[in-house]
């Protein structure tokens, strides 16, 4: 028994040796080291904020956001604004501030800030000059997020992950109402017995540099297609001053809707429609849940978000363009992919 008891007694403090080797070798590995490019949204500010205190953001059901946040580190930014946006040039000055303070060096070339960093994030509030910003990043094979919209136009959003595959290098875009917790909860909720159907609603203000959607609704689409998935074959968009409604129908038959809204009370919502009930999708959660993707991301190299689906999502956005184009008639996402590549 002496010798069982011993024996009990070596295997536990093994147990604990390793585990303390464990915890020291977490302790000690590296943090990816992460550059912004473009600061002047408050995403920027927000996600250095997050990451060098995971505590400033509320705590969530199912998410440790300080655990996650750990292996990842914002160190360099460059700045860049457009000058025919307001948005960009009135605040950069002050996000760029934000984020100084935060320890972050404020680097002057995109050169510059990738000799600094393993990952990159680019934050320009403009999707217009990602394609050009994004080109050296894959071409130095350094994982990179692209925030909404990827892209100022669906030509240029099919080309930045053509680059990106050509390059290998990893890559993905999204918005942060898309894993929001109570979202992703609905793709396998009991009560729907899977997703029919969905509406969704969320602010809409337009941006003349920008497809309609691109600039705001683009949250409420990004909500649709974590719901209904790939799979879009028209979109039809009745359009007033102060409201958009874009309906999608999908080859499998379901039926998807978006209101974008840009008077009276706004928000972020919707229901969703399943086989077996009707459910609410919550509000926005935040950005943590984003940032805990993209960190997740930075680590393996693998995009939550398919290349694929992103494209047809902006490819449905552009529909809904050519249909208020075309007074609210049916437009087929087949017919704008093949003008976005013929180009």
């Amino acid at each position: 028994m002496r010798f069982f008891r011993s024996m009990t007694v070596f295997a536990l403090l093994v147990a604990d040796g390793l585990a303390a080797h464990a915890q020291e070798a977490t302790a000690t590995k590296p943090k990816i080291r992460v550059g912004i490019i473009g600061v002047d949204t408050s995403h920027a500010a927000v996600f250095t904020a997050l990451v060098k205190d995971p505590k400033n953001d509320p705590k969530l059901p199912g998410l440790d956001i300080e655990a996650a946040l750990k292996s990842i580190d914002i160190v360099a930014a460059y700045p860049v604004s457009s000058p025919d946006i307001s948005n960009s040039t009135e605040r950069i000055a002050g996000f760029t501030d934000k984020i100084k303070q935060l320890g972050v060096e404020i680097v002057p070339s995109i050169d510059a800030l990738l000799e600094r960093v393993d990952a990159v994030l680019i934050e320009s509030v403009d999707g217009r000059p990602h394609l050009e910003q994004v080109r050296p990043v894959l071409a130095s094979h350094k994982p990179v997020f692209i925030d909404k919209p990827v892209a100022g136009s669906l030509a240029d959003a099919i080309e930045i992950y053509r680059l990106a595959e050509q390059a290998g290098t990893p890559c993905f875009s999204s918005s942060s109402l898309r894993f929001g917790p109570s979202l992703v909860a609905m793709r396998n909720n009991p009560k729907l017995g899977g997703v029919l159907g969905c509406d969704v609603y969320s602010p809409c203000s337009l941006e003349p540099h920008h497809p309609d959607l691109f600039w705001y609704g683009i949250h409420g689409v990004e909500m649709v297609y974590a719901l209904m998935g790939r799979g879009c074959i028209s979109v039809q968009r009745t359009h007033t001053d102060d409201t958009d409604v874009v309906t999608g129908v999908w080859k499998d038959g379901r039926v998807a809707q978006y209101r974008g809204l840009r008077a009276g009370r706004s928000g972020y919502g919707g229901l969703v429609y399943g086989a077996k009930g009707i459910e609410p999708i919550g509000s926005f959660a935040g950005y943590a849940p984003l940032l805990v993707e993209i960190a997740e991301f930075f680590k393996t190299g693998k995009p939550p978000v398919p290349a694929a689906e992103t494209i047809e999502m902006f490819a449905f956005m552009e529909a809904a363009d050519e249909s208020k184009r075309q007074g609210g008639c049916p437009v087929t996402i087949e017919s704008v992919m093949q003008r976005a590549t013929s180009k």
